[in-house]
């Protein structure tokens, strides 16, 4: 008698699949007011790859991600302009050309979204009207509004990836603490009995398309086209 697949047994929810709720208790925001703010505490959260720093705005208590040299009840600015010191958060048409910044927000009160992992940072490329083009770690550009807010400075806790993970146990915490599914095995290499694509038979298939009626958690592979075969109408 076969098991569930990998994809059913996921789905249903179980406990082995599922995320401490606690790794995502911080969920990371800006303020809504603006002025001086303290840095109350860092924290090392296992949902996120960079410490948090939980700020006091006045009475308003917001997380955000901690930039490089951060340190525990130093001062900084909310979208005060001029001020402008690593951990800072400003307006994007209140920083200068080449400044670097992280947490960016894709729009006006949408709260950061971009640029958020251990040692990244972006840069403000070129000012245009109504915004400015932001240059991303992958090489990529594009155009933000000017008055989204950003965090000045590098996401602190560069160099996570050099250390080498000597332990698959270590990995295996490392990727529970997500909810990341690890060691991930080829469907190829499992029995038939496990996977639609198991058993030493084919192993070198071109394509698998599942069956129209198949169950979601068998549905692997290509996507079942709506058909197949020329069209009656000719080539379009």
């Amino acid at each position: 008698m076969g098991k569930r697949i990998i994809q059913q047994a996921r789905g249903h929810g179980s406990l082995t699949y599922r995320v401490r709720k606690k790794a995502f208790r911080i969920k990371l925001s800006y303020p809504k007011g603006s002025g001086e703010a303290k840095v109350v505490k860092l924290i090392n959260s296992p949902a996120h790859t960079a410490p948090i720093a939980k700020i006091k705005l006045g009475n308003e208590i917001f997380f955000n991600v901690a930039a490089e040299n951060l340190v525990e009840g130093q001062k900084i600015y909310v979208n005060v302009p001029g001020k402008l010191n690593y951990g800072d958060i400003a307006m994007i048409k209140d920083i200068p050309t080449g400044t670097a910044i992280f947490n960016i927000e894709t729009f006006k009160g949408g709260g950061g979204k971009l640029v958020r992992s251990s040692g990244l940072s972006a840069k403000i490329y070129k000012k245009v009207e109504g915004g400015a083009i932001i240059k991303f770690p992958s090489k990529k550009e594009q155009k933000i509004n000017e008055n989204c807010l950003a965090t000045i400075g590098v996401i602190a806790g560069a160099g996570r990836t050099e250390k080498p993970i000597l332990k698959a146990g270590k990995m295996w915490h490392i990727m529970k603490a997500v909810n990341r599914l690890y060691p991930r095995t080829s469907a190829v290499k499992m029995n038939a009995i496990d996977h639609p694509f198991g058993s030493g038979r084919g192993k070198r298939i071109k394509s698998k398309v599942p069956k129209r009626n198949a169950p979601p958690g068998a549905k692997v592979g290509l996507i079942r086209a709506r058909r197949t075969g020329r069209s009656k109408g000719g080539v379009k």
